[in-house]
């Protein structure tokens, strides 16, 4: 090979090896990233199962009874307070 043929050889040669570290650097850079977004979905999925049983806690029918006769004064109604309806009667 002749001088001529030698340079744009060469310089083709660089090119395609800087484009290989970047799309390397590029590869790296994107996989910490999906590295950070799993352990990111894990800690919401945590905090999601945390939030649902704490929900399913405070709406337990016990927990409710207790803070209406306790907190709000309410009582179950008795009998000489409760109303029955009779179909077709008016």
């Amino acid at each position: 090979m002749n001088d001529r043929t030698i340079f744009p050889v060469l310089t083709l040669l660089m090119l395609c090896a800087l484009m290989l570290v970047n799309s390397q650097y590029q590869a790296r850079r994107l996989f910490i990233e999906l590295e950070r977004a799993q352990v990111r979905q894990r800690e919401l999925e945590i905090t999601w199962n945390q939030l649902q049983l704490e929900q399913s806690q405070l709406a337990k029918h016990a927990r409710i009874d207790a803070l209406a006769k306790n907190a709000l004064g309410m009582l179950v109604p008795g009998s000489n307070r409760t109303q029955y309806l009779t179909a077709g009667a008016r």
